[in-house]
């Protein structure tokens, strides 16, 4: 059976590699780059193929070094800039002390009132009434929180007062 599939198609072998390409003189093209450089029949090894001259003066290490070109930078672009900013948090995390106001990964403000082994006791709420547990990982950075001045209750009292005029004016504005 294989000598009858060799025998009806020895071009379609060819193209796979399992034999040589036609002898020469056959009528067909010479051997193209990267093909056997001679024939083998049925039982025999297929010999080495030639390199591709295509390929430049590198062979085929210019794709090793274009993987590895790429590999550099993306370590310059993404692993090391990540690498500075978490040994810079570190830093930032082991000079923080008592009385330092801090801001967690969750968005909530606080001052450190102790400072253990692994954690901090922060002191939340605006009385500072209110002692956690932090874990020193989860505390991202030095800041005071910016809040609106606090308007005093006699300042609330008169500006509803000019509120309450101003609608009474309009009213009798309008049913004049």
């Amino acid at each position: 059976m294989i000598e009858t599939l060799l025998n009806r198609s020895p071009v379609l072998l060819t193209d796979l590699g399992i034999i040589g390409a036609p002898p020469p003189g056959t009528g067909d093209a010479p051997p193209a780059t990267g093909t056997p450089t001679h024939t083998a029949t049925v039982g025999q090894q297929t010999p080495a193929y030639t390199p591709d001259p295509g390929l430049g003066m590198m062979g085929g290490w210019g794709i090793f070094i274009m993987w590895g070109a790429i590999i550099l930078v993306m370590y310059l672009l993404m692993f090391r800039p990540q690498k500075k900013r978490e040994k810079k948090l570190k830093e930032l995390q082991a000079s923080m002390g008592t009385g330092d106001n801090v801001i967690t990964n969750t968005g909530m403000f606080g001052r450190i009132a102790d400072v253990g082994e692994d954690c901090f006791i922060i002191e939340f709420g605006t009385n500072r009434g209110i002692r956690i547990p932090v874990l020193k990982s989860e505390v991202v950075g030095l800041r005071t929180p910016q809040m609106a001045p606090q308007a005093s209750v006699k300042e609330v009292k008169e500006v509803k007062e000019v509120k309450e005029v101003k609608e009474v004016k309009e009213i009798t504005e309008k049913n004049d």
